[in-house]
């Protein structure tokens, strides 16, 4: 009982409430929904249990099922490892290169972002995940990752498993002219008979379960592959923007530098195992990384604040040429902008055309920013922000330059 008690603690029990929550809500329906319904077409339809070949398929269906919820309740409990409080580097002259931060009371370590939704400093924050409810980050980036990968291969044997069923039960009842396709039914023929027949309901059922299984597969791959191409660099999806904004600020004033990723150890398969271990635990303590060789520990954090100090690269201004609605995945900006919306909670920008915005990062076919409300914006007491689709704006052009910086800021600069 002690041992029990010291295992389940105060906080754990106050990390429950993370499942309330419309993310996991959906996500584990979508398990819970797909899963079931697949061993039972299973089991009553299609391949019984009696037989070696439905005994092996009904394991590997509990598999999946288990790896999935492993992962996801890991990537949830586990958390991406937090800053602590008070944090500041060995070296007091270190401090120079770091951010600090106020709410946190903490200088914030190398690869570490502020989350306004935990309202911590994560460690090698990639984004806050609004289906585990939680940040994505150094400790639990190996756990997601496995989920975005097992997801689509569990929803891929259950969608077989729901197309055979439909397919078997109907073989005998409906031609469609099907009966031309050799298709082996020995899976299918019982003797006697199942006892439950595939009614009306089942069928319904099993081909909602499918929908569910296809979609899964679709938006969650394309996650996956996000996620695994950023990983195989070592770098997060905000180290990309940044990077990003570092060619961006060496090509607007032309210098003579080349801004090199010093956390890319210029191997995939070394970059690889930064993340995946055989213990299962990451690499590092969050706090200090590995660099390549002629970079700085704090080459990433010396760029972080040129961009900060340089207001023109912190935010590119942009001017609205087409109407938007706010829609979080809007039909009318295309098949990648709907497909590839931002997974996240933050809002979106209503924007109408002749509007000004201010991008401070983004996705391929995403901006996130602020909409200029008034001339008050630029002391920071008036501003709407969210994301936004790139193809509804475009850069303000100032003075022959594509990266003007706002009215007021040039001036100073």
């Amino acid at each position: 009982m002690s041992t029990l008690c010291s295992v389940i603690k105060f906080e754990n029990l106050q990390d429950l409430r993370r499942l309330c929550h419309w993310g996991p809500i959906i996500a584990l329906g979508v398990i819970a929904i797909c899963s079931t319904m697949a061993m039972i077409d299973s089991v009553l339809w299609y391949w019984p249990l009696h037989t070696t070949g439905g005994s092996v398929n009904f394991i590997m269906l509990i598999n999946w099922t288990v790896m999935i919820l492993y992962n996801y309740f890991n990537a949830m409990f586990a958390g991406p490892g937090f800053v602590p409080r008070g944090w500041k580097p060995e070296n007091p002259q270190d401090s120079m290169y770091l951010q600090y931060c106020k709410v946190c009371q903490a200088y914030k370590a190398p690869r570490s972002h502020h989350c306004r939704k935990c309202n911590r400093c994560v460690m090698k924050m990639d984004h806050h995940c609004p289906w585990i409810n939680n940040c994505c980050g150094h400790q639990n980036h190996a756990s997601f990752t496995l989920f975005l990968l097992l997801a689509p291969l569990g929803c891929t044997h259950a969608a077989f498993i729901f197309v055979m069923t439909m397919y078997t039960q109907l073989y005998n009842r409906l031609s469609f002219g099907w009966n031309t396709v050799k298709i082996d039914m020995s899976a299918a023929r019982r003797d006697p008979p199942p006892i439950v027949p595939f009614g009306l309901a089942a069928f319904a059922a099993t081909l909602f379960a499918l929908g569910l299984a296809l979609g899964t597969t679709i938006a969650v791959g394309m996650l996956f592959f996000i996620q695994i191409k950023i990983i195989l660099r070592n770098k997060t999806s905000i180290e990309s923007w940044i990077e990003e904004k570092a060619k961006d600020r060496i090509q607007y004033y032309q210098l003579d530098e080349v801004f090199v990723f010093p956390y890319d150890m210029g191997s995939k398969w070394k970059n690889l195992k930064q993340v995946f271990t055989w213990s299962g635990v990451p690499e590092g303590d969050g706090l200090e990384w590995p660099i390549r060789e002629g970079c700085h520990q704090y080459s990433l954090t010396i760029e972080q604040l040129k961009q900060k100090a340089d207001k023109r690269v912190r935010s590119v201004r942009y001017k609205v040429v087409e109407d938007y609605n706010g829609a979080c995945c809007p039909l009318n900006r295309g098949v990648r902008t709907f497909f590839t919306s931002p997974c996240t909670e933050e809002p979106r920008i209503q924007l109408q055309k002749g509007e000004l915005v201010l991008a401070t990062r983004g996705l391929r076919y995403w901006l996130y920013g602020d909409k200029i409300l008034d001339d008050s914006f630029i002391e920071g007491t008036s501003r709407i922000r969210g994301w936004f689709p790139r193809n509804c704006v475009e850069k303000c052009p100032c003075d022959g330059e594509s990266d003007p910086a706002p009215e007021g800021e040039k001036k100073n600069r």
